[in-house]
């Protein structure tokens, strides 16, 4: 089996994140620059030993044409990152501001979907959705914009504030159910907004 070195592995990751995102192959003056290498000769040095590793290939005399080949790689080609909004209640509906504060990273195959641009990911705070297997703590994963169906799980605003619930229709009247006895079933008084549709569940292993 073919082992990388630390340096070797830093700068592969390098590589591969500068590519991920869609931009040009950094050049051997960026990576040293972003590791601190004193010349563009250590940058050099470490694509030439990744080259023979056959973890990257280039074309002779193109500049910016590193391209990763490892197995790895084309297996991180099914990583899609998702924007992760906050934390929504899955309790008593809040007030509440949702702004980005980082990215969820989620193979897709995984998760059973193709995230889109409307894809986005919210942390759970209570235990109303606990028969829907969605506990404290948990990160959901929505799609904005379809319309919900009947019995579908939901992030939505029910008179201006936020909360996950199952989505039900009774008598032509929207209503939002928790998944726990204890949590009343709500009815909007004024307006119900669904901000996305439930698609998946991340769940980390507690300490």
């Amino acid at each position: 089996m073919i082992t990388l070195t630390k340096a070797q592995r830093r700068v592969l990751e390098f590589v591969q994140s500068e590519i991920r995102a869609g931009r040009p192959a950094p050049s051997h003056q960026e990576i040293a620059d972003h590791f601190g290498f004193k010349s563009k000769r250590g940058a050099a040095c470490h694509l030439e030993a990744l080259r023979k590793k056959r973890f990257l290939e280039s074309d002779p005399g193109k500049a910016r044409s590193l391209r990763v080949t490892s197995p790895l790689a084309k297996l991180r080609s099914r990583i899609m990152d998702i924007p992760l909004f906050g934390s929504i209640p899955a309790g008593l509906p809040q007030a509440r501001e949702q702004d980005a504060e980082g990215c969820v990273s989620v193979d897709v195959e995984s998760i059973g979907f193709k995230p889109t641009r409307n894809s986005f990911a919210l942390r759970i705070t209570g235990d109303s959705m606990m028969g829907g297997h969605i506990l404290d703590g948990d990160i959901v994963v929505l799609e904005h914009g379809p319309e919900p169906r009947s019995g579908q799980i939901v992030a939505a605003l029910i008179d201006g504030e936020s909360t996950l619930k199952s989505y039900f229709v009774k008598g032509g009247k929207p209503y939002l159910k928790a998944e726990h006895p204890k949590y009343p079933d709500l009815i909007p008084a004024q307006e119900l907004m669904i901000q996305g549709v439930f698609k998946a569940l991340i769940r980390r292993a507690k300490e």
